[in-house]
């Protein structure tokens, strides 16, 4: 994840004015991913929980959580569609779930911790840590950047929004496929590998993130309480 410091503060700064710009319009377009697509934000009006995500797999406190943090930064982000990365389940679970605030509806798809959340590599996250060289998960609000090629192939910057993640672009905490985020490392050993702190998917489901998500907007990762709001939407 080798990329100039000076040049993606620079660049990140201009994404998020530009966002901002974009989140108190009405409308606007949003543009091109990867693939070329374009498509076009549209104020979200925010219903309860329950009658927003229709698909299984997100937890209610944790939806209502990455909501209360879209509200905190909404004037950095676009409201359309976020992604929540629910690190209180194993990393054999589809835990990144994709939400479209505007349909309801929800993808989840499976994605990778730290090394240093897991030093037991147990496949459960124990912990997060901002801190450089931790190799750890960092909890928190982030804003999706800039696409770049890097040593994983086609990657994504990443600028955290939280005193507990604020650190992302100095450690290039970023979005990457990886090959120890394959499917088959749950076939063959029940659990994903482990990264430095990025979020990694595999191959196969990198097209769909970076079409989801986008350039200026929420990916909320937190391990909530394993005994509170337990159940998950449906």
């Amino acid at each position: 994840m080798n990329f100039s410091r000076r040049n993606f503060v620079a660049s990140a700064s201009t994404l998020l004015a530009t966002s901002a710009t974009m989140a108190r319009a009405k409308s606007g377009a949003v543009g091109p991913g990867p693939a070329g697509s374009s498509m076009v934000s549209k104020p979200v009006v925010q219903p309860l929980a329950p009658d927003l995500v229709r698909s299984s797999g997100v937890r209610p406190d944790l939806f209502v959580s990455a909501m209360d943090a879209l509200d905190r930064h909404g004037a950095r982000l676009k409201r359309d569609r976020i992604g929540i990365v629910d690190f209180g389940a194993h990393s054999s679970q589809p835990r990144f779930h994709l939400v479209d605030l505007s349909s309801g509806q929800t993808r989840s798809l499976l994605v990778s911790h730290g090394s240093g959340s897991d030093p037991a590599y147990s496949g459960w996250l124990e912990r997060f840590s901002n801190r450089p060289g931790s190799n750890a998960t960092s909890e928190g609000a982030y804003a999706t950047a800039q696409y770049y090629t890097g040593k994983h192939g086609r990657s994504q910057r990443l600028v955290g929004l939280d005193p507990t993640n604020d650190n992302a672009m100095d450690r290039a905490i970023v979005v990457h496929s990886a090959w120890y985020a394959e499917p088959d490392m749950v076939e063959q050993h029940g659990k994903l590998g482990r990264s430095q702190g990025c979020f990694a998917f595999p191959f196969a489901d990198l097209d769909t993130v970076f079409a989801h998500l986008g350039e200026g907007r929420l990916i909320y990762a937190r391990k909530m309480d394993a005994g509170a709001g337990a159940s998950f939407l449906t």
